[in-house]
């Protein structure tokens, strides 16, 4: 029996697949975002893992098995800087952090960001690695000099639970690995001005890597010392391992707090030049790679206009059918985040907007504006990341059948619904089993989900709307870009 845990950004979550991917037992706690000041954003890393000993006791105690292994998964980017015995040199900053958004523009600006991506193919966004590297050799070299392990979320809470100084080759990707070799590029370290710290960086593990629960570890989580313990791949190629996408061109739409796209691609190609913008990701198969596009906001902003306007989650059903496609000529820009945007562009001074308001405008209206100009963002990213096969989609906001609607007219393509909804931690658990030498097939999980698919008669109008939303982003980007800083 495998439990996979998954430590999201405000929710850590563990649950017990059998063979055929069904959960058995499930549990899950919140977890704290402190928001500061300046767009910072952090999290306790002893929170965290406080938060994993409980949900991994909760499923455990549950069991009617030995435990076989413990997999990790979680959220990605963002900066946890540890002492040698992995406890926190300061509060980790997230990946929603935006305090380096005025030196990614300054790279933006001077090249630096383009050169970066001739190297890696990567993009840079402030919660990225490099941006906040640098910005803390500027604001807290002192933080760094006392500093072992400059990494992320997952493989600090592997260094607690095994002593193991690691990381999975996924989480390294953005921004300094050349995911072909899966070496870090000094070449984008020095782009960053950070090769100083290059020591910080860890050495990525070698694909299906095993590590096993310590003394302390196995006090934690109230399992046998020596338990095996796997640390990845983070949540965005761990979700294409449990929806079931597996073939080349096909796709995943996670529609949570991240409006995350991926396809699945054989080999890396860097376009050159191009929008320095997106992400190359290693999975733990050395012949694919995840081509991501992860816009910083997808339910995010819903749940925003939501609470602005004062009404439930439940209520959005029955507004998107009260106002028709085209939302009476109502349109947005979903760009919420105080960071700005990082797929399928990247730009610290994006900002939402709302057109087409009138004194007859309802607040059904409005919903339906936002939850199409979200699908607009994503036929954007899929587009971008090249997608040309199958679609899955999971995240909260797949849960309403009348949203994935939304998603499939503007998509023009069918979308399909996995049997459940647990993709980052079930994919969790397939990475382990293969790294145990006993691999799941996980294909048919996609033919045995629902299939939503687009209606004819929208095509159009949905293909014009598409065309106004490229348009008014160009034309906001323009208009970003002769702004004052943000």
């Amino acid at each position: 029996m495998i439990i996979g845990v998954d430590v999201g950004t405000t929710m850590t979550k563990a649950a017990v697949f059998d063979r055929d991917g069904r959960a058995v037992a499930e549990a899950d706690e919140p977890t704290t975002l402190h928001r500061l000041s300046g767009a910072r954003v952090e999290q306790d890393l002893d929170e965290v893992l406080a938060t994993v000993s409980s949900v991994v006791r909760k499923v455990a105690a549950a069991r009617t098995e030995p435990v076989t292994a413990v997999a990790l998964t979680g959220q990605g980017d963002g900066l946890w800087l540890r002492d040698a015995d992995g406890h926190p040199t300061r509060r980790a900053i997230s990946w929603l952090d935006g305090r380096a958004g005025p030196l990614v523009r300054q790279w933006y600006e001077d090249g630096t960001m383009a050169r970066v991506h001739e190297l890696t193919g990567q993009g840079m966004f402030p919660g990225a690695h490099g941006p906040l590297l640098a910005t803390l050799d500027r604001e807290e070299p002192e933080t760094l000099r006392r500093s072992a392990v400059a990494g992320y979320c997952v493989d600090a809470i592997v260094q607690r639970l095994t002593g193991e100084v690691t990381v999975d080759a996924s989480d390294a990707s953005l921004p300094f690995l050349d995911v072909r070799s899966r070496a870090y590029s000094p070449g984008a370290l020095a782009e960053c001005g950070v090769s100083q710290w290059r020591g910080l960086l860890p050495e990525p593990a070698a694909p299906h890597s095993l590590f096993s629960l310590d003394r302390r570890g196995a006090q934690l989580l109230d399992l046998p010392e020596g338990t095996p313990v796997t640390g990845g791949p983070f949540d965005l190629p761990s979700c294409l391992l449990g929806s079931g996408v597996t073939e080349v061109g096909d796709g995943l739409l996670t529609l949570g707090t991240t409006l995350a796209c991926q396809v699945v691609a054989d080999n890396v190609r860097v376009e050159s030049p191009g929008e320095p913008a997106g992400m190359w990701l290693c999975t733990d198969l050395a012949d694919r790679f995840s081509r991501a596009m992860p816009a910083m906001v997808g339910t995010a902003s819903l749940d925003w206009l939501l609470e602005l306007l004062g009404i439930g989650i439940s209520e959005v059903e029955p507004l998107l059918e009260a106002s028709p496609p085209g939302a009476r000529g109502v349109s947005a820009l979903p760009f919420l985040a105080e960071s700005g945007e990082r797929a399928p562009f990247v730009d610290p001074r994006a900002r939402g907007q709302l057109t087409g308001v009138n004194l007859g405008t309802e607040r059904a209206d409005i919903v339906r504006a936002v939850c199409e100009s979200i699908a607009y963002a994503a036929r954007h990213c899929l587009e971008t990341a090249g997608l040309t096969g199958r679609l899955a989609a999971c995240g909260g906001g797949s849960r309403s059948r009348g949203w994935i609607q939304v998603f499939a007219d503007v998509l023009g393509r069918p979308v399909i619904l996995p049997p459940d909804d647990a993709m980052g931690v079930r994919g969790a658990t397939v990475a382990a089993w293969r790294a145990m030498g006993e691999p799941v097939d996980g294909a048919r999980w996609l033919d045995e989900g629902t299939r939503v698919t687009p209606r004819p008669h929208l095509r159009d109008q949905y293909e014009e709307g598409y065309a106004r939303y490229r348009a008014h982003l160009d034309s906001a980007r323009a208009l970003w870009s002769s702004d004052a800083p943000a």
